[in-house]
């Protein structure tokens, strides 16, 4: 179980660095963006992503 876990936090940071990687300014861009969303919005951006998490899951076991 471990292994699984440590695997996944691996790939998870493989995909974070993927986009400032291949085009810094675009994650300038969207990192500005997500800077001016209120709390709210960016709390529901957390929630589909884990919800959409949750579904690959689902679809993967």
């Amino acid at each position: 179980m471990g292994d699984l876990l440590l695997g996944a936090l691996a790939l998870m940071l493989v995909f974070e660095g993927l986009l400032p990687f291949l085009s810094p300014n675009t994650w300038r861009e969207v990192f500005a963006r997500a800077l001016s969303l209120s709390d709210g919005q960016l709390r529901f951006m957390g929630l589909l992503s884990m919800l959409g998490g949750l579904l690959l899951l689902s679809f993967w076991h």
